[in-house]
């Protein structure tokens, strides 16, 4: 799951990239939950929350569907 993780997240850095930002998996635990940082820009962005569930959520439960939830670390 880790690696499936990993390929939707290489998906989604280019764009973060372009704003400045970024974001790097930390864990990937055995009952489905994803921790990542949020880094450079995304780093105290007011509208991080909303990157972090509506964005890269949204994008690994949907390649990733045994993910249960994704929090910043």
């Amino acid at each position: 799951m880790k690696e499936k993780v990993e390929s939707v997240l290489n998906k989604i850095k280019p764009k973060l990239q372009a704003d400045g930002g970024d974001v790097e998996l930390i864990e990937v635990t055995s009952d489905g939950v994803v921790k990542v940082k949020l880094t450079g820009a995304c780093r105290g962005c007011p509208m991080s929350e909303m990157t972090l569930k509506m964005g890269i959520e949204w994008a690994i439960k949907h390649e990733v569907p045994e993910v249960k939830e994704v929090i910043a670390v």
